[in-house]
């Protein structure tokens, strides 16, 4: 079978019930549990993987109905690891908690938490003395790739901003377990407007529009139906985007060399082993915005990655360097060897690629600067003046 477009990638289902019986009622929380927990099979089979927080298991006051999904996601992930794939990446999670989290766990998760915890699936992040869910928010922002939201409030539409600012998707959920105005739900109303769909997510296939309306489940849809539409709409999104800063006047004398180190070496790794869409606005691309340095600046400000080549010391390649590197954007700095430039690029870790050499050698070359600049921190570190 296919490798999925979502083997690897960090999904991070996210959402609450109201504690209001009469807004959310039992059937309701109960089917929105069983999709919660047929999409992570599903998304377990695929390869995916997941961020998830480890916290207290909160219940209604009216019934004892689990209020949050974290573990009922916990468990599915524990009992379906056989239907993980061979050489599925890891971590298969990453779990985010704090100073107060061991002492939270409900006693019926400790023993399954003790088994992940001791084991290679789990990498473990914390956030220290913040008893503040918005740093966890934001913690779990910076891993996941896809946010995923079912009911929720506030924190669904302030998990959906951080995913936004960054470029990510959010795929909201229409299920009937909180007010329609709130969490995931104001959010599915924004994405049925045709003007508002993309800024929620973007697909290969269908428009964004198409796949809300197409998500709109009505009361007669079965839940294994439901999973099935959703998957395939995670399957359909667009990879994520790597924004390219390079030279692009054909007349230049370096053209025909950067061109080539884009063609052989750059696009094959980028999008054809690593997963990437590369991002390139040279005037034939379809505009979003009235204004080119507009169309420029708005898919840089939301790109996973950059790849700025300086080669040919074009002016509008450095300033779109700065912006990334303010951005604190991961950015893969290159020139082409023996290129004359303002400054020395080793000093950011640069790579000085050849034209000389076999194809295969060029991109080892590429591949082993990408692997080793992938820790590399921002130029300023934001320290916060309390932590």
């Amino acid at each position: 079978m296919a490798k999925s477009s979502l083997f690897g990638r960090r999904i991070h289902i996210s959402g609450s019930v109201s504690q209001d019986p009469a807004i959310a009622a039992v059937a309701e929380v109960t089917k929105a549990r069983a999709l919660v927990e047929g999409l992570v099979q599903e998304l377990m089979s695929r390869g995916a993987t997941f961020v998830l927080p480890v916290d207290s298991e909160k219940t209604r006051t009216a019934d004892g109905t689990p209020i949050l999904f974290d573990w009922l996601i916990w468990e599915t992930i524990r009992n379906c690891l056989a239907r993980r794939p061979s050489g599925a990446p890891g971590p298969l999670v990453i779990a985010v908690q704090h100073h107060k989290t061991e002492d939270q766990i409900p006693p019926q998760f400790q023993a399954l938490w003790d088994e992940l915890r001791s084991s290679d699936l789990i990498q473990i992040e914390n956030v220290s003395h913040w008893n503040m869910n918005s740093k966890r928010m934001e913690a779990q922002a910076r891993w996941g790739d896809i946010l995923l939201t079912v009911g929720g409030s506030e924190g669904v539409l302030f998990l959906a901003n951080l995913y936004h600012d960054a470029g990510k998707p959010v795929v909201p959920l229409n299920c009937k377990v909180t007010p329609v105005g709130e969490g995931a739900r104001r959010l599915f109303t924004l994405g049925l407007s045709s003007a508002q769909a993309p800024r929620l997510f973007r697909t290969l296939a269908q428009t964004s529009h198409t796949w809300m309306n197409r998500i709109n489940f009505t009361d007669r849809a079965d839940t294994t139906d439901q999973i099935k539409g959703i998957i395939d709409l995670l399957e359909s999104l667009e990879p994520p985007p790597a924004f390219v800063v390079r030279l692009l006047n054909p007349d230049h004398a370096d053209f025909a060399d950067v061109q080539n180190f884009f063609d052989v070496v750059v696009q094959p790794i980028i999008e054809g082993e690593l997963g990437y869409r590369m991002v390139v606005v040279d005037g034939h691309q379809k505009y979003e915005h009235a204004r080119i340095d507009q169309e420029i600046f708005a898919k840089l400000h939301r790109s996973r990655v950059v790849l700025a080549d300086i080669t040919g010391m074009r002016p509008n390649c450095f300033l779109e360097l700065g912006y990334a590197f303010g951005r604190i954007l991961p950015t893969m700095l290159m020139v082409k060897e023996g290129s004359s430039h303002p400054f020395d690029i080793h000093t950011f870790a640069g790579l000085h690629w050849k034209t000389a050499g076999s194809v295969e050698e060029r991109r080892r070359a590429f591949r082993e600067h990408w692997a080793a600049i992938q820790s590399r921190p921002a130029l300023v570190a934001t320290e916060p003046l309390v932590s």
